[in-house]
């Protein structure tokens, strides 16, 4: 099955409104304190990028490469939020929207990654953080999404160990500034994708391609993470909590039954799926899956580190999409493992290749709450890139909204089952740049006309404003062929 055009007026396949999500539902469902948001990162949205003060991040530098990015393409504009936050969160209030996760720039606020306070980028964030409270709009802080200053990397970025005392003093630099009014904050988003996709395989900032600088990275970033929360738990009041979140997908084999398939299954969950949320609770990396880490912890790890790398925190934030099939491959050393592509497997799939499996955020809530000690679950990040076509005033975008309803009522699965699950939010607030895609991927519940910064809040945040306003989901196929009929009207 091919991926969906623009202007599909069919039914849409079963995979947006899987059987096992529970049906009807509704907000009350999920109770009086469930979280409702929306998530928005630095560099995807903020712009402004030599803005008051501010230095250069890896992601500056990384754009400027010929051929880095999909046309050619950058964030020094993005989606104009630095300018535009008011009207944003107007728009996050207007929804209905009860939480707004953002991060912060680590080069708005130090230039050169530690030393003197850009007071001005500080201010920016005071702003940010006091127009979400006008708005009732509860913040929720992350402090690291990718944005490294460039100061840092010079000095070997998160290949050197020094980064953890620099991270620290960062995080204890936020927390003194905006303790006081942010009650929630997450350290670190998806330590795995920045650390793979930036040091293993090349394709996000700041594109190397070496296992020992992946595997550095990896561990360092591990550390910071807990040292993280450590220097945010000393400053923050009792009430904070202090969270981090896992980029996850479903694996499952693509022979199932096959001992090969299987095994590469279990080793690529290891890597992609247990790598940095098992050394917080004090299980260290799961070596007995991937061998090849016993390098990591003879060349990188210390006396005393595997202590350091656990901090207890008070929730995690789940960061799903879809799921992947995994086989038995000779050719990718560390976990012997490939994935097979949605297109190769027929399925439908996303603007961003990925398959179209909104169960998976339901398997992925059910695999976390499983360890002993797990915090509150939060999903932090959930949605899908479908194209979109914006006529007279209206972006009629069924995929998306039926796929972010599927996803929805798989939290409630997951809830009814006894998985503590506290908090949905949506990614993302409004279109963005999505790193190496450039401006073409549009996740948005707002679509955004990047040459006018002209905002239109899509049919898919009509829903959520409706479903969050307390209209019940009766079913999803009904759902599904009334708004497809729709499309491009």
């Amino acid at each position: 099955m091919l991926k969906l055009p623009p202007n599909y007026s069919e039914p849409l396949p079963a995979a947006f409104y899987p059987a096992s999500a529970p049906l009807p539902f509704s907000r009350a469902d999920f109770g009086p304190d469930f979280q409702w948001g929306a998530s928005a990162a630095a560099y995807q949205t903020e712009g402004a990028w030599q803005h008051q003060g501010k230095g250069p991040s890896i992601w500056d530098d990384f754009t400027r490469r010929k051929g880095a990015i999909r046309r050619n393409e950058h964030g020094r504009v993005a989606a104009d939020f630095y300018n535009r936050y008011e009207t944003d969160l107007d728009l996050a209030s207007g929804m209905g929207l009860t939480d707004f996760r953002f991060s912060a720039a680590w080069a708005r606020v130090l230039p050169e990654g530690t030393g003197a306070v850009n007071r001005r980028g500080l201010d920016y964030y005071d702003r940010l953080v006091d127009a979400c409270l006008e708005r009732d709009l509860r913040p929720l802080l992350t402090l690291y999404h990718w944005d490294l200053p460039s100061a840092l990397q010079a000095r070997g970025g998160w290949a050197t160990r020094d980064i953890v005392n620099w991270f620290a003093d960062y995080a204890q630099i936020m927390a003194r500034r905006l303790g006081d009014r942010v009650p929630q904050w997450a350290v670190l988003n998806e330590p795995m994708v920045f650390v793979g996709a930036g040091h293993l395989l090349g394709v996000h900032a700041p594109g190397r391609r070496h296992l020992g600088a992946f595997l550095a990275a990896a561990h360092h970033a591990t550390l910071a993470q807990a040292e993280g929360g450590r220097a945010l738990r000393a400053m923050l009041p009792d009430s904070a909590r202090i969270g981090t979140t896992f980029s996850c997908s479903h694996l499952t084999p693509h022979r199932p039954g096959n001992r090969s398939d299987e095994a590469a299954t279990r080793r690529a969950d290891a890597l992609l799926n247990r790598f940095f949320v098992e050394p917080t609770l004090g299980l260290g990396y799961p070596v007995a899956e991937l061998p090849a880490l016993r390098w990591l912890l003879e060349r990188y790890q210390k006396p005393g580190d595997e202590q350091r790398m656990q901090f207890d925190f008070d929730f995690w934030g789940i960061q799903n999409y879809t799921r992947e099939v995994v086989k038995f491959s000779p050719w990718l050393p560390l976990q012997w493992a490939a994935l097979v592509s949605a297109k190769q497997r027929g399925v439908p799939y996303t603007d961003m290749g990925w398959e179209v499996y909104p169960e998976s955020v339901y398997q992925m809530l059910k695999q976390f709450a499983a360890y002993p000690n797990a915090p509150t679950l939060m999903i932090t990040e959930s949605g899908s890139a479908f194209p979109d076509v914006a006529m007279d005033g209206r972006v009629a975008d069924a995929a998306r909204r039926a796929y972010l309803q599927a996803a929805i009522g798989q939290v409630l699965r997951a809830r009814r089952e006894g998985v503590d699950v506290s908090g949905y939010f949506a990614w993302s607030l409004t279109d963005n740049f999505e790193w190496a895609e450039g401006y073409g991927p549009r996740f948005g519940l707002v679509h955004v006309d990047y040459e006018t910064q002209e905002r239109i809040v899509k049919d898919s945040g009509r829903w959520y404003q409706a479903f969050l306003g307390g209209q019940a989901v009766e079913s999803n196929v009904d759902f599904v062929v009334r708004s497809s009929r729709n499309l491009g009207r």
